[in-house]
């Protein structure tokens, strides 16, 4: 329970740690379900920045004299869950792949909204650094999300004449 805006970031950042290893873990199958040669490099692209995202989060616990350590989200775990569903119920093809991209914008959404509370945090808080490191992931993270959209114009429109 928070007592304070301080102990709701410590809270927030344990939350998007666990989100972020669990995710290191299954965008790899996103790639490996995804048909179109795009999404895939794109979907590999974002496993090596989401390694880096765990990394400036472990940075983080260090700014804040914290070892890093993971609360479990069920946010995440629930928008992984419905990713594997996405992968195991529907043929490999555009639909799938717009599917996939829907799936991964929603945990983008979930991500931008997180970093830019923390970094909203932080700011008050006068941590400096912290919000710095956080606004370079959520850049990151607004980023994939724009990647996203883009791939999905052509892949959607494929998808709506299959």
């Amino acid at each position: 329970m928070a007592q304070n805006l301080h102990s709701a970031l410590v809270d927030l950042l344990r939350d998007i740690y666990f989100a972020e290893k669990h995710l290191t873990k299954a965008i790899p199958k996103m790639a490996k379900a995804a048909e179109n040669e795009e999404l895939t490099a794109a979907f590999q692209g974002h496993v090596e920045e989401t390694r880096g995202q765990v990394e400036h989060l472990e940075k983080v616990f260090g700014l804040l004299d914290l070892k890093p350590r993971a609360k479990t989200c069920e946010a995440i775990k629930g928008l992984i869950e419905e990713g594997e569903e996405i992968i195991e119920e529907n043929e490999a093809g555009c639909v799938r792949d717009a599917l996939l991209i829907a799936a991964a914008q929603k945990v983008e959404h979930y991500e931008i909204a997180t970093y830019g509370t923390m970094c909203q945090w932080a700011d008050v808080l006068g941590l400096t650094d912290v919000k710095k490191l956080l606004g370079e992931v959520l850049d990151q993270e607004e980023s994939t999300d724009k990647k996203l959209t883009k791939l999905a114009k052509a892949i959607n429109r494929e998808a709506a004449i299959a």
